[in-house]
This record gives structure tokens, sequence and C-alpha cells, in this order.
């Protein structure tokens, strides 16, 4: 059988381990696939970084896979299957991550085959989620996601959902047995955890609740992960957020205010920053549905500043990437949107030259470098000016028997004095532009005319003249 497996979640990850996980990636250049128009070699990098963004793994090398058709029994046909065994045994491999789909069957027959633990792309996300969430609703929800996810496969697969030790049960270790699985305990332990994650959720609700006694307008940092977004926070901020050189440094989500000069000589304007996870392609389903409460303060953000490596190679598919999961979140398209493209630092001069021509064609577009601070000052200025725009303040009368509409008004926060007559109460508000429509969704007959109703985020959005679908 294996040979014992270091790998585990963050609670005993460091634990055991007497050396560390040898770990081969395969990346399988699938013609016809969803990512086939991407450069393979990229494909595989990326994948590499993956793998090294998990502690516990000695990532010995990775190896580009031409697939013109998968098995449906091994995945590889059998002449790679063998000569991929040679390379598992003479290099001691205990570990093999592929960086796509392998369905339950292809799993177990290529573990069988090889003799070694084999991750794919899903698992190994979720195993990096694992380690890095911090926060109670971050465990739990990457918990949930994983239970989700083994539903489907370990049941199948015929792998117990029990071990001996921590871990998510993709990576193998003492305890780990065949042929118990049992559907009916993975479904009480997902009851289990949403009963546990409504609590959390209910009092991260509440902290909100005190924010929005302060009714700062909110920007949310989006991006392709690794792109620069904790850096550019901390930055702003003065925060000490994770930010490394390495794949989801960032899971929980960050949230600090700042002060914004204003070009008009007004006093400094309060905004709150938000770092939220970085984006990847094909981001497990299961966890687009698990962390969307974790987004939610992209999809309640005034602006959205979308911060692009545009050193990367392949950085127009990225962003192509992010606007696929922002619709899939329901954002709202008429919600300002801004590009940082970051680590212009690294381009070499005639690169850095075309990326200039580019952002100077688009209205929105800033070029700058988290590190070295270049182009932050225009960049800040233009969010300034945009939220400038979207506060504003006005007078609402409304009657006595408006209590619902006064008492969402003051959970806002966005009264600023109050005074009643004969005819009811009137309030003098400042809001956000989001809130503004918030309330004409919510109490449509008393709301001032002119307000823009919410944005549904189930409509269907029209991509015809979406910049984002043209990568950027």
């Amino acid at each position: 059988m294996t040979a014992e497996i270091t790998l585990a979640t963050s609670n005993s990850l460091h634990s055991t381990a007497a050396r560390a996980t040898r770990a081969l990636v395969l990346h399988p250049d699938m013609r016809g696939s969803d990512r086939s128009g991407r450069d393979p070699r990229l494909a595989l990098e990326e994948a590499v970084s993956l793998a090294h963004a998990l502690p516990g793994l000695d990532v010995v090398g990775g190896d580009v896979v031409r697939l013109p058709k998968p098995h449906p029994g091994m995945l590889f046909g059998s002449g790679k299957v063998d000569e991929l065994r040679d390379r598992i045994e003479a290099d001691e491999i205990a570990l093999i991550l592929i960086d796509g789909s392998v369905s339950p069957v292809q799993q177990r027959n290529l573990e069988r085959e090889w003799k070694v633990k084999l991750l794919d792309r899903t698992s190994l996300i979720l195993e990096i989620f694992a380690d890095r969430a911090a926060t109670r609703e971050g465990v739990l929800q990457v918990e949930l996601a994983a239970l989700s996810y083994q539903r489907t496969r370990l049941v199948r697969a015929w792998t117990h959902l029990e071990r001996q030790r921590g871990g998510l049960g993709f990576v193998g270790g003492p305890g780990e047995t065949q042929i118990e699985a049992d559907r009916r305990a993975i479904d009480e332990q997902m009851v289990k955890l949403r009963r546990q994650l409504e609590k959390v959720v209910k009092t991260r609700e509440l902290h909100r609740a005190a924010r929005a006694k302060v009714p700062y307008p909110v920007v949310a940092f989006v991006g392709y992960t690794n792109a620069g977004k904790s850096t550019l926070f901390n930055c702003l901020t003065g925060a000490e957020v994770m930010a490394k050189d390495m794949l989801f440094a960032t899971l929980d989500p960050t949230m600090r205010a700042v002060q914004l000069a204003q070009g008009d000589g007004n006093n400094p304007l309060d905004v709150i920053l938000s770092d939220t996870v970085g984006f990847i392609s094909d981001l497990p389903t299961e966890l687009v549905a698990a962390f969307r409460a974790t987004l939610e303060e992209v999809l309640d953000a005034d602006l959205i500043l979308h911060v692009r490596d545009i050193s990367h190679p392949e950085s127009a598919a990225q962003a192509e990437d992010v606007d696929t999961i922002l619709e899939a979140l329901g954002t709202d398209p008429e919600v300002p949107r801004l590009e940082l493209w970051n680590k212009v630092d690294r381009l070499e001069p005639e690169a850095r030259l075309t990326a200039e021509n580019l952002a100077a064609r688009q209205d929105g577009v800033f070029l700058g470098s988290a590190i070295t601070g270049e182009g932050l000052d225009l960049l800040l200025g233009r969010i300034a000016s945009h939220l400038t725009a979207t506060l504003s303040e006005t007078t609402l009368a409304l009657p006595f028997d408006a209590g619902r509409a006064r008492a969402w008004l003051h959970e806002e926060g966005a009264v600023l004095s109050e005074a009643q007559d004969d005819t009811g109460h009137r309030l003098h508000i400042r809001w956000t532009t989001r809130q503004a429509a918030r309330f004409a969704a919510t109490f449509p007959t008393i709301a001032p005319e002119g307000l823009r109703p919410v944005h549904d985020p189930d409509a269907t959005r029209d991509r015809s003249d979406d910049p984002w679908g043209q990568g950027g």
C-alpha cells in the first residue's frame, strides 16, 4: 500500500511528518477541454504552484501528458500508465497530483496500478483551503464543501469517511478503510455543519450591522489568485494580511477602514477596503457555493477593484475567469469596476510600453505596482471620485406607519438626524447609491422618485457590452 503521507489539514499538518511527501504533478493536455485554449505548459506551472502552496509536499517535478481521448477506466492509456509507474517507483513518489478531473473509478484504478495516493485538481484546492482557512466560518465552509465533494466520490469509490487523524480524507493515512462508506453518516455531518454555519453567519451579520452604523462605502478587491491583492491591501491599510508569492495566500476576508484624499480639497473620504479570496480557473463548484457567504462583501460593494497580474502571460484569460466567477456570484454589473494592472515593475521595457498603450485606450484601467507604490495615487484618486459620486444626502418624509422603513434606515446607519411633526418623521439621510437602490427595492411605495431599483442578481447578464468578457 502507500507510504505514510504527511499531508493533512491545518489542524494536524505539522504533527507527525518525518519527511515531506514526494509528489509529482501531471497536467493532462486534453483536446476540446474547457482549458484547451491555454498553453499547457503555463497550466502545468500553475498546478505546480498549487502543489507548492500546500505545506508538507516535496514537489519533485511535473509533466504535460498529451491525452487526445481520456481512458474511461484509467484516464491514461496502458502504455502511459506503465511509463509513469516506472518513474513513480524510480523517484519514490508517494502522491500524484492530476491537474484536472478524475472520476472515482479512474482514481481507484490508478492508485492500485501505481500504489500511491492520487489527488485531482478539486481535491488539491480543497486541501489548500482547509490548510489556510483561519476563521470559524472559513473552516466550516471548507468542511461542508469537502463533504459535498466526498459524498459523490467516496461512496462510489468504496472509501470510508472516517479516519484516525485529521484531514479531509483525500490524502490517505492510518485508519482509512474501504467498503465502509456510509452516505447517511455524511448527510448527518453536513446537516450538523450547516447548523453550526448558520450560527456563525448570524454572528457575522451582527458584525456587518455594526459596521453599517458608520455608512462608509465599501471597495472590494477581487482578482485571480496571486495577483497581488493582499500586498496592495497591506500597502494601503498598513495591515498585516498574509501576502506571499503563493496561490491562495488569502482565504478569509479582511476589512479595514482607510481615508482617501479628495482632489477637491474636501475632508478625507472614509472608505472600507475588503480583501477577498483569489479566484482560479476551474474553481470547484462546491467551493463557489460554499464561499458565497464569505464573498458577500463583493456583492455589497460600492466599487469593485479588479487586481490583475499584468506580468503573467495569461493575464487576459485570468481576467475572464474572474468575470465568470463574479457572474456566478450574482454581482451587479452596474456597480463601478476599476482595474489595477499590477506588477508593472516586472515588465520588460517593450512589454511595459505595450501595456501603457493598452491601458490608455480603456477607461478605468490603471498601471501600477503594489510593491513600489507606482500608479497608486492615480488609482486612489479615481476611487475617491467614484465613491464621492455615490454618496448623497436627502430628506425623507415617512408616515408614522412606515416603521419598517424607518428601522431599515437606522440599521443601515444612513440617518444623520431626525425630526417629527404631525404627519410623521422627517429624516436627513446620507447614503450610498446602492443603499438608496436597496431601499427603493424594499420599500417601492415610499421611496423617492428616480431611485434606481436594485439589480436582480438572478437575472441574465447581458455580456454584449461587458468589457470584462474581453479579458480586461
